[in-house]
């Protein structure tokens, strides 16, 4: 028995189903603000703790 005859067995006949996230991009896909503000918030921490290091030696 190969894959697609054991795994058809319990399909319907019309198991095609609609895309649950479709592809494709559009104007409700851009990035998000958070993102790019954790990743400023990241940078800022160490810019913060390479002065730091710098400062104490």
């Amino acid at each position: 028995m190969t894959n697609p005859d054991f795994y058809s067995r319990d399909r319907p006949d019309d198991g095609d189903l609609p895309e649950d996230r479709p592809r494709g991009g559009g104007p409700e896909d851009s990035p998000k603000r958070g993102h790019r503000l954790i990743l400023i918030l990241f940078i800022a921490l160490v810019v913060i703790v390479l002065i730091g290091t710098i400062l104490i030696f």
